[in-house]
């Protein structure tokens, strides 16, 4: 028995449906986010600005038909990038601040995402993108948190500013705070998935 040219069409619209619905994996080897931490404080010329990497370690992606996303990143991961004008010692001494001073990592193992709603919108070049809005827990505090999403190839990216001090973390600071982290810290993220 062999099926019309009508059928097999609405069997592949079917299956392509339904590939697009699936829920995708982040892929946690290509995916990254990325955490700029700049100074500040009288004499912030001596200080340094960081870059951290925080990797995840597992998450999903779907798009339709209700779209979501959450990932979960273990802090004790999460690593200060090396600083070619930094020496090997200062680079152990401000990585071991950021895990117990900042991220106190031992009693915050992890720091999750888990989107709430999201509003799916085509720019003016025609680029596809989504307001993402949902609640990040970090430090053991929960905040809701709104993200600009756009897919650049294969990738989801956005960027946000977020305050370490709306989150219980207070910025580390040295010379009574004429050296110091600004609250402010900036976030990039570069989301890769594959099916599961």
């Amino acid at each position: 028995m062999s099926l019309s040219v009508a059928k097999l069409g609405s069997v592949f619209l079917a299956v392509v449906g339904v590939a697009a619905a699936q829920e995708m994996a982040i892929d946690v080897e290509r995916s990254t986010i990325t955490i700029h931490v700049d100074k500040a404080g009288l004499f912030s010329a001596a200080g340094h600005e960081h870059w951290v990497s925080a990797p995840i370690s597992s998450g999903t992606i779907r798009e339709s038909p209700q779209a979501s996303v959450e990932f979960t990143v273990q802090t004790a991961k999460m690593t200060v990038k090396p600083d070619p004008k930094v020496d090997a010692k200062t680079q152990a001494e401000i990585q071991k601040d950021m895990e117990d001073l900042t991220l106190e990592t031992k009693k915050f193992p992890q720091i999750t995402f888990r989107s709430s709603r999201i509003d799916p919108s085509v720019n003016k070049t025609g680029e596809r993108q989504w307001k993402v809005e949902g609640a990040l827990s970090l430090h053991g505090v929960t905040k809701p948190v709104s993200l600009a999403v756009k897919r650049t190839g294969e990738a989801y990216t956005a960027r946000t500013v977020l305050k370490q001090t709306d989150f219980g973390i207070k910025p580390v600071s040295v010379g009574g705070g004429l050296v110091k982290v600004k609250n402010e810290v900036e976030i990039d993220f570069q989301i890769f998935t594959r099916v599961k």
